[in-house]
């Protein structure tokens, strides 16, 4: 056998999700899917290398938790300031949660080193 190849992956999305709501599995995998594909879009239209170089890499996700909204539109600001793609997510309300419930937050894709200040020291779902 040949050496082994290890992958480089220096780009990431970011989903972060509110521990407080106590979502469903089923509920919690949509919401999550929401967000990294409205999160995607918007890195692909305004950070297209970035899309390129996460998509080409593997299109490595990682899924977190914030306390509740306040933590959640705190981590949105920071990622805004940062100039990173983004996108809040919000329910209609049409099965487990009332209308107009934000449920998480989508960050990048984008490099490790410009996600990880801010959303670093979340802990995994």
């Amino acid at each position: 056998m040949g050496p082994k190849i290890r992958r480089v992956m220096e780009h990431k999305l970011v989903i972060i999700v509110r521990d407080d709501l106590k979502m469903s599995g089923g509920k919690l995998a949509v919401q999550v899917a929401h967000a990294a594909v409205s999160s995607a879009l918007e890195a692909k239209s305004k950070k297209s290398r970035w899309f390129a170089d996460w998509y080409r890499e593997g299109q490595r996700k990682v899924v977190l938790r914030a306390a509740d909204l306040d933590e959640l539109r705190t981590l949105e600001a920071k990622a805004a300031r940062a100039g990173l793609p983004r996108a809040l997510i919000t329910d209609a309300g049409l099965t487990e949660l009332p209308p107009e419930t934000t449920t998480c937050l989508g960050i990048g894709p984008a490099p490790e080193d410009k996600v990880d200040p801010i959303t670093g020291s979340l802990p995994l779902v």
